[in-house]
C-alpha cells in the first residue's frame, strides 16, 4: 500500500520563507531604490535638522533584495514538484500458469 504523500509541511515552508525573506526583500528592494536615485533624507539629532542623500553604499540593498526573493521561489519550486518515484526491487510473482516442459 502506497503512502499518500502531504504537502501541508512544504506550504507551510513556503508561506513562512515567503513571509520573513520575501517581505524583507521587498523593503531592502525599495532602500536599494532609493539610495540609488540620491533621494534627500531629513535627519534630526538634538534639535538640528540636516538634510542629505543616502550613502550609495546602500545599493548591495538591490543585491540582497534579489537573494532575498529568490529564495521563497526555489523553497517553493523544490519542495511543491512532483518527484520521481524510487526505482527499487520489483516483486516478482510466480507465474499463474504452470511452464510448458523444455525441449
Amino acid at each position: 500500500m502506497e503512502k499518500k504523500e502531504s504537502k501541508t509541511g512544504a506550504i507551510i515552508a513556503t508561506v513562512g520563507t515567503s513571509l520573513v525573506c520575501g517581505c524583507a526583500g521587498l523593503i531592502a528592494c525599495v532602500w536599494g531604490i532609493l539610495a540609488l536615485a540620491q533621494v534627500p533624507v531629513t535627519t534630526t539629532v538634538n534639535g538640528y535638522s540636516t538634510q542629505q542623500p543616502l550613502p550609495m553604499g546602500f545599493g548591495f540593498l538591490l543585491c540582497l533584495a534579489v537573494i532575498l526573493i529568490a529564495v521563497p521561489i526555489v523553497v517553493g519550486v523544490l519542495t511543491l514538484r512532483k518527484k520521481k518515484p524510487k526505482e527499487g526491487v520489483a516483486e516478482v510473482l510466480p507465474p499463474s500458469e504452470p511452464l510448458p516442459p523444455a525441449s
